[in-house]
């Protein structure tokens, strides 16, 4: 997954900056005044509010394959996208409006009541807890060993002696970097993109590459041209459970948002949107 702790950090701060007193960046639950929910919601009935409104306004930094409007049919799309627009179908909601936001910005959007949601694939960590009430666990995502259909590597003892492939900017790339030092990669080639990445693994350039698996699942998916696959089952070095952001005071919303991802993952609808996007059983994730 892209590093994007740095930009997280900056987030942080403008939130205490904004906030003040008992600012959530202190580590303290936020103010009711600041953490209330969205226009016409809050401890009164968020939900119940959002059903009225008949939209549920979610926040996304338009973000290939995890909540994005697509170029062609315009459609809001995506792993988060799907999961959540069916979550809203079974509550009555009748529509899903994504609000395309930067991703560093996403909860200081969501406590400044701009949006209701936040469905992103955002890692929840104990700092952005101290900011926004996350869901349970919708599924996991880290880094994924990508090589060719016809390879015989299936996993990182298979890499002693090939070269591998890493994107310049991202914690993978030092993942792979760590693994050269201690033997476990003969050596570590570095690209610019993911799309370089991806055609030097086609072409045979590199043995295997080291990159986000969501991303990585998603090209191959989608582009018939490149014979690629993803090394399964494979645990994740870095890896997140991803889930979705809402207020502090939006309890109501939390609960049925949870009791309805409950049931979709019971019937394998969860699993199925991750299939779809070119994941699998290796990034389901269990509840908190």
């Amino acid at each position: 997954m892209k590093n994007r702790f740095k930009l997280f950090t900056l987030a942080v701060l403008s939130i205490g900056l904004l906030a003040g007193c008992g600012s959530q960046g202190s580590g303290s639950n936020p103010p009711a005044d600041t953490a209330a929910a969205a226009p016409g919601s809050g401890t009164a009935g968020a939900l119940a509010k959002i059903k009225e409104k008949g939209v549920l306004v979610v926040g996304s930094s338009n973000d290939t394959p995890f909540a994005f409007i697509d170029k062609d049919s315009k459609e809001f799309v995506g792993i988060d996208a799907e999961i959540i627009k069916e979550i809203a179908k079974r509550l009555g909601i009748p529509k899903v409006e994504m609000k395309e936001v930067k991703f560093e910005n996403l909860l200081l959007e969501l406590n400044n009541k701009n949006i209701d949601m936040v469905t992103d694939g955002m890692y929840v960590k104990p700092e952005r807890e101290k900011i926004a009430s996350f869901t349970d666990y919708w599924y996991r995502e880290g880094e994924a060993i990508v090589v060719r259909k016809d390879s015989d590597i299936k996993g990182i003892d298979d890499l002693k002696d090939k070269v591998v492939g890493g994107q310049k900017g991202m914690t993978f790339l030092e993942y792979a970097q760590q693994l050269q030092k201690e033997g476990k990669i003969k050596e570590v080639k570095i690209f610019g993109s993911q799309a370089e990445l991806l055609l030097a693994t086609n072409t045979q350039k590199i043995d295997a590459t080291i990159t986000d698996s969501a991303t990585a699942a998603y090209t191959i998916a989608h582009d018939p041209s490149l014979s690629l696959k993803l090394v399964s089952p494979y645990t994740a070095h870095y890896s997140g459970d991803i889930g979705a952001a809402v207020r502090k005071n939006d309890q109501d919303l939390l609960a049925a948002v949870n009791k309805e991802l409950e049931i979709l993952k019971k019937e394998g609808f969860v699993l199925k949107v991750l299939k779809k996007y070119g994941l699998n059983e290796d990034n389901m994730a269990s509840n908190k």
